[in-house]
This record gives structure tokens, C-alpha cells and sequence, in this order.
């Protein structure tokens, strides 16, 4: 009873003139909600509105059967009983008469057919009811665009679903669905209306049935709508609707043979066009419609469609030169998209008759071309004009060759012997070996019979490719052009050969070059059934294209061309079962590349080789295990000379070989999902090198950073890539060789005391007169930490800690990011079995606090309650050098970023500190501390620690490629950036404030500029009015030091975030005359064009704000961009148009 109530209640709101649409929508969903928990059930429904169902007011009733369908249109899955189905469609049915009420009858009508089997459904009977009801009683045309929609909505859900019961109405639902779809124009309509069309081919495949009477009046409504085009473009959109449309009128216009006919007249009537898009589209068209209606059918067009396609390819070429035209010798074409549609249509009829390609070998303007054409031997005698139409009659010819084995011979009978003949190549005979003898044919240059004999190279190897898994190898030997190929191959291979190992060759036959090194790759890439040259000529020709890539590298053009050619082999190599290739190319290739950079021949032109030493094992992992097989060798050469001797150009050496390794091979294995033997290897060699390398030049290279960096990035990115098992591995051999080398005695304490001497490490600083060895050894084990997983094993935990401490204080950062690693990624405490069972993060957090801070009697650090800031903690007094000092604080700064992105709340205390120090030279806290901190650092050190605390800030925020990033397993807490920058900026603004030192308050600018670029956008526009002030101060007193130039760039990106987002509208227009006297400042900063250029484009944008805000500075930014507008930089002058045009037509 509760639910006949409440739905009363919904169906009055519903039908009442005026509810709105939200309110109609709600009582919809109300009453489907009834149903749905069987709260009320659609008997009851109906029967509390049959006065709306029946009423003689026509709004009404429209309303309320409109409700019962849109009701229904929502229990698609609620199970309902045959009989009130059967009531429901009959109802709807006949009310398809009620022209008033037609859309709530169409709208139930597709409700209910449009329901499965499982929840209750139409019956035939009753869908073709439904179907005459509305060929009889809906005038489709004299609807509204929706209703229209609709109608055709429901056409289209009877002709998929219940095609059977509908199937006997035969001229009736033909000539019906003729007179409703006559005339429309709407895009979304004409979709449904194509779709009906496509259906009804369906309905009716027979070519003598119903269809055939109306298939021309059918063609008729079809034709009026091609091509498609829209006369008043409404959007961006537009495109999308187009295609659409096109798609669905393309398979309409297929659908049937019947419509062959009508349709083929009118396509080829608009090649004709003087709009290229039209003949775009006939020859797409006929291109799909050509495999629907046959071979038979469109034999009588085949004279007319070469005739097309001929005049689009080949006697108006409209191809263009291509970017990469310098890499294929000149001839890079780009085919218009005409001249593509018209070589689809070619390969479409190629395929159905032979009769197509007599036509092409029988075209006089072809073989006049070709005749013509092969008497001009140099390439340089070629116009641009004549090389179109020679890459499109080799496109035309190919095309033919490759679509049958039938037309292949044709082509080959017709043109193979000419060409053969021009290029001086003779057939083998059969009793010749196929050897690099003497008495070889002399090949001629003639650069179009040479074109096109590529060509047919390529489109022979298509045709066998295709015919490979299902034909006998002793049908290829029947064929004409089998035999052909087979008889010259071989002394065509002998003669491109002989070419590319000529003297001849230089610049100027660069055409020459890339056609006879395709031919190699072409002749060597033929599948196993079909091989058209001996093993000999095979082996011989990857000689050639090696020997190019290791002793040409000066000749880049052939260069490149040889390494793409031999690239392109080893791919099709890994893609077929031809074991025997695969021995050749290891043994010929593979191997001449790994003894080139194994050889310590690689001094000149280093990276090429190693360029085509990587391109070449990518092929395949079995060439890619022997290509690092090479590296090693190459490393451990050039390493051990670089780290004992002291050699420069093994230094430079070494550095390539560790960045090929670090960007290219690693990745690649990492990608293929290889194991990791590959990385394990490498970092145990690394570790291996060092340890038989005992002595190291006591003067290192001047660059010799470059070859630890190397080595340092290649061992992180090994290391991540391991496993647990693989790390632990790396890490415990790394461990036992820092013990061998005495590297915790030199570093002030003993291996087998775990016990810290820290205070012996603070005032006895001997890391910095250690041997270079020490630092590699560090540096290095460094890498090892920083890429281990959460869950990997360290050992002796306390005395890498204690090494780490101790290498911080000395200025290695490296230490820094390694203990920063281990922070981040310990466990919290020890229980049980841990990965990280040698130490805690709790014990590793009283190490470092206990040597950076004193601890008061109760244990804790002094000071740092998070309301007042107290350096006294701060044991920097300890520490007599003063680079020390900054040491400790950029320390303390990647320890707080490791703890800040694990959550850890200790990352307060470094926060802090960090405040603390950028007040040194300030008036705020305790005199006495003030006091202590001026005997323990010099006075013209203090301004460099205050700005190394302000710069420590960004060090926490910013996103870090050196460590704690994903790649090496961080421990990343979500919004930690968010979190930071909502705790830190609060203190910073009001430190800003209390600041009446000039120095103190220019280091607090740059650590809010710090935290603020870096923090995401989105955390910085909820704070937008109290950061915006802020923001001009801090660019206005950093644009007076021009070292600060990148961290007024940040700023400047920061406000320009806040000028193109709606949510910082409001803060922008309340300080909008503050933020343009800033930005004309800055238009003028002459250390940055970037600066510049972003500066005018936020004027820009501030242009768009409330005229009342912007119009009193209207003449003071014209004035400041007039100056722009001499800018020596172009792309500043464009800006500043654009932004005096902006800000002129304000008024």
C-alpha cells in the first residue's frame, strides 16, 4: 500500500506541465526503484495510471504513456511475466496510431523488444505486429529530429532481432522504410538510416527476391548522400560524425550486389570531380565495394577503373618528397591520399582477374615510360617529375607481380629480361657454381632498370611469404618467375657485391647504394622454402653489408644503409625456424661486431659502433648474449686501463661502453622479460675488475667523474633489476671485497668492531686524503644500496651506517643517497625473520641523530618541539672544517626525504632543523645560540650553509633520478608531496613575517620558492590567496641575484598554473594589479628568454580577467611590451603580438 502511495505521488509530479526535466527524471528513477525490490509491481503500476494512459487531454496522455515507457526502458534485467509483456507491447503497439503520443509508444515499443530471453521477451507474432503498426501508422518524416532517431531506433532493433518474423512483409516493409527514410538530413539519423539499409541487404540476400524490385529506388536515397559532406561545419566534432557517416554509408552502399548497377556508375562518375575528396572517397568506395559484389560483376569496369587509378598515380603524380628521402637515395616518396586509395583499388582488382594486370603490361604509357626510362643510366639525369613516375609505376608493377603467382609471371615474362639486360646481368647456367668468381657478369649502373628490378625483388618475396605455409616448394619451381629469379640471383647478388666493394663508390651514387643494399637485404630475406641464392652468395653478401658497417663509418649514407639492411635481416632471422641462417649471421655478423669492440678497435667513432653493435643483438637474444659477451670484454680492457693507468681514451672508452650497457642493453633485457643472469653478470665483473685491479693511477684523469658516474648508473640500474636473491648476491661480494681492501680501517674504524667511533670520524676527516681506490669502492658499494629492494639482506648493517656517516661528513653524496636508501626502505623494528635482519630503521635513526645532534638527559633530541626552532642540538660544533658543515645538511636533507616518503614522523625533526639554519643570521631565537653557531662557523661561511639549508628544501620535493625513485624500489607513501608542503609553508610564511634581517628573508624566499615548485599544482590552489603574495615577493627578491634565474623560472611556471586554472581565478583577480607589475618586470629580464617569453604569455592571460581589475595597467603593459617587440629573440616578438593584441581591443 506504501508503494502505491509513493508512486502516485511520482506519477502526479511527473505529468504536471510544470515539473522540470531533473523532477521527471527523479520520478522515473523513483518508480523503477519500486519495481525493482518488488515494493510495487507493473500491475498495479499500469492501473494507477490508466487515466493518464487514456485521458482525451493529449499532454497528458502523451506524458503518462511516456512514463510507463521510460519506466520500462530502465527493468531491462527485471524479470517479467508473458502476460504483461504481451499486454505491454500490444498497448505501445497500438498506440504508434496515437500521433500525439508517439513517442512514449515508440520508446515502450523499444523497451520491451529490446529485452532478453531470460527476463521475458516479445514474441515473433508480437514484433511483427509491432512492425505493421508502425509501416501503417508513423508518418517517420513529419516527426522532430528526436522522435525521428527514435522511430529509426526501433526499425533497427526489429530487423536485428526478429529478421525472421518480419522477414513475409516483403514489399510492404520495403516500400514503407523507403517513405521513412526519404529526405533525411539529420547525421545521427542518416547513421541509423544507413545501418537499416545494410540490414535489409541482409534480410533479403536472394538477387531475384523482394529486394531486387526496390533496390534501384533504395540506391536512389543512398546516392544523394555521397560523398558526405557537411555544407556548415558546428564543431570539432564534425570530423568524427564524417567518418562515421562514410563508414555506414560505404557498407550500405556494399551490402548488396543489387546495388552494383547503380552504385559503380555513380563512383566512377565521381572520379571525375574536380574535388580531390571526392575522388578520395569513389576510389575507397569502389576499393570495399569491389570484394562485396565480385569479380564477375566488376570485370566490365576493369578498362575504366585502370584508366582511374593510372590518370591518379601515374600521369598526375601528386606524391611528395619525403623527411627521409636523403636515406633512400633521393627516392622517398609520400603518396598522396588519392594516389593510396587509388593503389588499394589496384591490389583489390589484382587480386579478383588476371584481367586487370593484361591491362597494366599492355598500357603503351607504361611501357613507353619503362623503355624510355631505362636508357637514362644516371640517376642525376632524372627530374623530380620522371621520379614520381617511376615510384609509381614500380608501385603499379609490384602490385601486379605480388597478387598472384599467375600475374607474377606476366610481369616477369614482360619487363624481368629487359631490365636484366640493362643492367648487363646474364642468367647463371645451371652447371655454374654460384661463387664471387672472375668471370661474373659486369653490372651496368642504370639506376631505373635497377629501381625497378628492387621492386620485383620485393614483390617476389611478398608473393613467397604469402604461399609459404601452404604451398609445396615443387609448385614454386613451376612458376615463371621462379625459374627467372632462380637463374639470376645469383650473379645479380655478385653484381651488387661487386658494386658496394667498388672504388666508384662515394656521395654521389647514394642512390646507387641504398638500392643495390636492398637488394642484398631482399635476396637474404626470402622464406626457407623459397631460397633463391646459394649459402655462398647468402654468407657473401652478409661479408659485404658488415664490412660497410666496421670499416665505412665515414661514409655515413652507406653506413646507415648496410646496419638498417642487417637489422632487418636478423629480425626476419628471429621470425623463422632457419637454424642454418642463424648460424651464418652469428658467425658472419654477430661475431666480426663483438671482435670490433672487443678487439680495442673502437677508438674512432666509438658510439656508431656501438650504435650497430646494439642495433644488431637487439635482433635476437642469442645475438644479443654474444653482443655482451663483447661489452664485458671491452669494459674490462678499457676499465682496467682507465682505473690503473690512468688512460684517457680508455677512460673516454669505458664511460660509452657503461652507458650502452646502463641505456640500452639493460633495458632491452629488462623489457624482454629475460632473467637476470645478464645483470648479475655485469655487477659481479664490475666488482671483479676492482678487485684484480690492486694498484689505481695516483693522478686520475681529469674526467676520470665521468667514468665513476658511468659505472655508478650502470651498477644502480643492474641492481635494480635483480631479484631479491640476485641483489643479496651482489651486495655480500661487494661487502667482502671493502673488507679485503681495508676500507673501514681507513675510514677510522675496525671491521670487527661494530661499535661507531663516530667521534674519531667527525674530528679526524681522513676520507678526503684517502686514496682514489676508496672512493670508487664506496661510491660504487653506494650503488649497490641505493637500487636494493625493500625485502633484500644487507650485512653488518651497523657499519655500512657508520661508513655512509662518515662519507657524508667528508662530501660524498653518494653516501648520502645510499643512507637515505637504507632509511627509506628499512624495517621499522626487527621481528622475527626480516629481510633487513642486520638493523632497524630505529637503530639507523639513533646512529645518524646521534651524530649530527647532542641528546638531552632524557634521550631526545633538544629543541625541535615543532614550535620554536633550536639549533643547540645541531652538533655542528664538533666539526672544525667548515665544508663539513654543508655536508651535514645536505645529508640531513636526503635523510628527511627518505623518511618523508615513507611517512616516518621523525622528518620533523630535520624540517626544523633545516628552518633553523636559514635563520642564522637573523634576529629570531635564543642570543646565546645565535652566539655558539658564530664560533663554530666562520662569518663568511654562514651565508653559504644558509643558502645550502634553503637549497636542502629542494632536495625533499623534488622527484630524484640519482635514488628513492620507483626504479629503484622506493617506498613511496601517496601525497607525500601534499603533506610536506602543507606543514612546511604555514612556518615559512610566518618566518617571512617575523624576519627583519634582509639576508635571512631572501634564504626563506628560496626555500618557499623550493617547496612551492615542486609541491603539485593542485595542493597549491587550495591555498592560492594566502600563497600569491608570497610568490611576487619571492620573485621580486630573486630576479635581483641572476645566478637564481632557474628558480625564478619555477616560480614563474608556478603563477602561470595558478593564471590557467579556473580554481585560481578568484585568488588572481584579488591580487591582479600586484601579479601584472611583477610580470611587465619580468618581460625585461634579460638572463632568461624563458623567463621572458613565459612572463608575456601569463600578460596574456591575464587579459581574459574582469575588465575593472586589468584596464587602469592597460597602457603600462603596452608600454613595457612595445619593448618586447625589439627583443632579439624571434619567438619573444611573437609572444608580444600576441599580447598587445590581447590587451589593445580591452576597453
Amino acid at each position: 500500500m506504501g508503494g502505491s502511495t509513493e508512486c502516485v505521488k511520482h506519477i502526479e509530479l511527473y505529468v504536471n506541465s510544470s515539473a522540470t526535466s531533473l523532477q521527471q527524471e527523479a520520478s522515473v528513477n523513483a518508480i523503477a526503484t519500486l519495481l525493482k525490490n518488488d515494493t510495487l509491481n507493473i500491475e498495479t503500476l499500469v492501473r494507477e495510471m490508466e487515466m493518464y494512459l487514456t485521458t482525451t487531454d493529449h499532454i497528458i496522455r502523451s506524458r503518462g504513456i511516456l512514463l510507463l515507457a521510460e519506466v520500462l526502458a530502465k527493468l531491462t534485467s527485471k524479470p517479467l511475466t508473458d502476460t504483461s509483456i504481451h499486454s505491454l507491447i500490444g498497448f505501445f503497439s497500438e498506440r504508434l496510431a496515437d500521433w500525439k503520443a508517439s513517442r512514449g509508444a515508440i520508446v515502450g515499443c523499444l523497451a520491451l523488444l529490446g529485452r532478453k530471453k531470460e527476463v521475458g521477451m516479445v514474441t515473433d507474432s508480437e514484433a511483427k505486429a509491432v512492425a505493421l503498426s508502425y509501416l501503417q501508422n508513423l508518418q517517420v518524416q513529419a516527426l522532430g529530429q528526436h522522435d525521428r532517431k527514435l522511430s529509426f531506433r526501433l526499425m533497427e532493433c526489429i530487423l536485428d532481432h526478429y529478421a525472421c518474423a518480419i522477414r513475409d512483409l516483403g514489399d510492404v516493409l520495403l516500400y514503407g522504410i523507403c517513405e521513412a527514410i526519404d529526405e533525411e538530413k539529420d547525421p545521427d539519423c542518416l547513421v541509423l538510416v544507413f545501418h537499416i539499409i545494410e540490414s535489409l541487404a541482409k534480410l533479403y540476400p536472394d538477387p531475384s527476391g523482394p529486394l531486387s524490385k526496390f533496390a534501384q529506388d533504395l540506391f536512389e536515397i543512398l546516392g544523394s548522400y555521397f560523398p558526405i559532406h557537411f555544407t556548415h561545419r558546428k564543431g570539432e566534432d564534425d570530423d568524427n560524425k564524417r567518418e562515421e557517416l562514410s563508414r555506414a554509408l560505404l557498407l550500405a552502399f556494399a551490402s548488396t550486389p543489387l546495388f552494383e548497377p547503380f552504385s559503380m556508375p555513380l563512383l566512377l562518375e565521381k572520379l571525375s570531380s574536380s574535388l580531390p575528396s571526392a575522388k578520395v572517397e569513389s576510389f575507397r568506395y569502389i576499393s570495399y565495394c569491389t570484394t562485396q559484389y565480385g569479380s564477375d560483376r566488376m570485370v566490365k569496369y576493369a578498362q575504366a577503373l585502370w584508366s582511374s587509378v593510372k590518370e591518379a598515380t601515374f600521369i598526375s603524380p601528386q606524391s611528395t618528397v619525403s623527411a627521409e628521402s636523403e636515406l633512400t637515395g633521393g627516392m622517398g616518396f609520400l603518396d598522396n591520399d588519392m594516389m593510396t586509395q587509388a593503389f588499394v583499388l589496384l591490389q583489390e582488382v589484382m587480386q579478383q582477374d588476371i584481367i586487370f594486370t593484361n591491362l597494366v603490361l599492355s598500357d603503351k604509357d607504361i611501357n613507353i615510360f619503362v623503355n624510355s626510362l631505362i636508357e637514362s643510366t644516371d640517376f642525376g639525369d632524372i627530374s623530380l617529375l620522371l621520379r614520381q613516375k617511376l615510384h609509381a609505376a614500380g608501385h603499379i608493377l609490384s602490385v601486379c607481380a605480388k597478387s598472384s603467382a599467375a600475374s607474377c609471371n606476366k610481369v616477369f615474362e614482360s619487363y624481368f629480361p629487359l631490365l636484366m639486360n640493362a643492367l648487363g646481368i646474364s642468367p647463371a647456367k645451371p652447371s655454374q657454381k654460384s661463387y664471387l668468381d672472375d668471370d661474373c657478369s659486369v653490372f651496368k649502373l642504370n639506376f631505373g632498370a635497377l629501381y625497378l628490378c628492387i621492386d620485383f625483388l620485393g614483390a617476389c618475396r611478398c608473393l613467397t611469404a604469402f604461399f609459404d605455409n601452404f604451398t609445396l616448394v615443387s609448385d614454386f619451381a613451376n612458376q615463371t618467375w621462379c625459374a627467372m629469379l632462380h637463374r639470376f640471383s645469383g650473379p645479380l647478388m655478385k653484381g651488387f657485391i661487386s658494386f658496394l666493394g667498388s672504388n666508384i663508390v662515394d656521395s654521389g651514387h647514394n642512390a646507387f647504394v641504398y638500392l643495390c643494399v636492398k637488394g642484398l637485404q631482399t635476396l637474404s630475406t626470402f622464406p626457407e622454402s623459397f631460397v633463391p641464392v646459394s649459402k655462398h652468395l647468402y654468407d657473401c653478401s652478409l661479408l659485404m653489408l658488415v664490412s660497410i658497417v666496421t670499416s665505412e663509418i665515414n661514409k655515413t649514407f652507406s653506413w646507415t644503409s648496410a646496419l638498417k639492411a642487417l637489422v632487418e635481416i636478423g629480425l626476419f632471422i628471429d621470425n623463422c625456424p632457419d637454424s642454418g641462417r642463424a648460424s651464418s649471421y652469428k658467425s658472419t655478423v654477430v661475431e666480426k661486431i663483438v671482435f670490433l669492440i672487443s678487439s680495442g678497435d673502437i677508438t674512432s667513432s666509438s658510439s656508431l659502433k656501438l650504435q650497430a653493435a646494439y642495433d644488431i643483438g637487439a635482433t635476437r637474444k642469442e645475438f644479443m648474449v654474444r653482443i655482451v659477451q663483447g661489452l664485458d670484454e671491452a669494459i674490462a680492457v678499457h676499465f682496467s686501463a682507465a682505473y690503473e693507468l690512468g688512460n684517457l681514451e680508455s677512460d673516454k672508452l669505458a664511460t660509452e661502453l657503461l652507458d650502452t650497457y646502463s641505456n640500452k642493453v639493460l633495458p632491452w633485457f629488462l623489457e624482454t622479460g629475460d632473467s637476470e643472469e645478464i645483470p648479475i653478470k655485469f655487477a659481479l665483473g664490475i666488482w671483479a675488475n676492482i678487485e684484480n685491479s690492486r694498484c689505481i693511477n695516483p693522478r686520475p684523469p681529469d674526467n676520470a667523474s665521468n667514468l665513476l658516474g658511468a659505472t655508478m648508473t650502470a651498477m644502480k640500474k643492474a641492481v635494480g633489476s635483480c631479484t631479491v636473491e640476485g641483489q643479496e648476491m651482489i651486495i655480500n661480494k661487494s661487502y667482502e671485497l671493502l673488507l679485503e681492501s681495508n676500507c673501514f680501517e681507513s675510514m677510522g674504524f675496525q671491521s670487527d668492531n661494530c661499535s661507531s667511533k663516530l667521534k674519531g670520524l667527525q674530528q679526524n676527516h681522513n676520507f678526503g686524503s684517502s686514496t682514489y681506490r676508496y672512493e670508487w669502492l664506496i661510491s660504487l658499494f653506494a650503488s649497490v644500496v641505493i637500487a636494493l629492494r625493500p625485502q633484500a639482506c644487507i650485512p653488518n648493517g651497523k657499519m655500512m651506517v657508520q661508513l655512509f656517516i662518515s662519507a657524508i661528513l667528508n662530501g660524498h653524496v653518494s653516501s648520502a643517497h645510499a643512507l637515505s636508501a637504507l632509511v627509506n626502505k628499512l624495517p621499522s623494528k626487527i621481528t622475527g625473520i626480516n629481510s633487513f635482519r642486520s638493523i632497524s630503521l630505529e637503530e639507523v635513526l639513533d646512529m645518524i641523530f646521534g651524530s649530527f645532534f647532542r641528546t638531552s638527559s632524557n634521550g631526545s633530541m633538544s629543541g625541535n618541539d615543532g614550535h620554536e626552532i633550536d639549533l643547540s642540538g645541531l652538533k655542528l660544533d664538533t666539526l672544525r672544517i667548515q665544508s663539513a658543515k654543508s655536508n651535514v645538511v645536505i645529508g640531513l636533507a636526503w635523510i628527511g626525504k627518505a623518511l618523508l616518503m615513507r611517512g616516518h614522523v621523525k622528518v620533523k625533526d630535520i624540517t626544523m632543523t633545516l628552518l633553523g639554519l636559514l635563520m642564522l643570521d637573523g634576529n629570531i631565537g635564543d642570543s646565546n645560540q645565535l652566539q655558539e653557531w658564530t664560533e663554530v662557523c666562520d662569518e663568511e661561511y654562514v651565508p653559504q650553509l644558509m643558502k645550502c639549508a634553503a637549497d636542502s628544501f629542494h632536495i625533499i620535493m623534488s622527484d630524484s633520478e640519482e635514488c628513492l625513485n620507483r626504479r629503484y624500489h622506493a617506498v613511496i607513501r601517496p601525497l607525500y608531496k601534499q603533506r610536506f608542503f602543507s606543514s612546511v609553508i604555514p612556518i615559512l610564511s610566518s618566518l617571512v613575517v617575523k624576519s627583519e634581517s634582509s639576508s635571512v628573508r631572501s634564504m626563506l624566499y628560496r626555500a618557499f620558492a623550493h617547496v612551492v615548485s615542486d609541491a603539485p599544482l593542485t595542493a597549491i590552489l587550495s591555498e592560492a590567496k594566502k600563497l600569491i603574495p608570497i610568490l611576487l615577493d619571492c620573485l621580486a627578491i630573486l630576479s635581483m641575484d641572476v645566478l637564481d634565474k632557474d628558480i625564478i623560472y619555477n616560480v614563474l611556471l608556478v603563477v602561470s598554473g595558478l593564471l590557467t586554472d579556473r580554481n585560481g581565478e578568484e585568488a588572481v583577480i584579488g591580487n591582479a594589479p600586484r601579479i601584472i607589475n611583477q610580470l611587465i618586470d619580468l618581460t625585461a629580464y634579460s638572463q632568461s628568454m624563458a623567463i621572458r617569453e613565459t612572463a608575456i604569455q601569463c600578460l596574456v592571460a591575464m587579459s581574459e580577467l574582469p575588465h575593472t581589475r586589468i584596464y587602469p595597467l592597460k597602457t603600462q603593459v603596452l608600454q613595457s611590451i612595445s619593448k618586447a617587440l625589439d627583443d632579439p629573440k624571434r619567438i619573444i616578438r611573437q609572444e608580444a603580438v600576441r599580447c598587445r593584441s590581447a590587451w589593445y581591443v580591452i576597453s
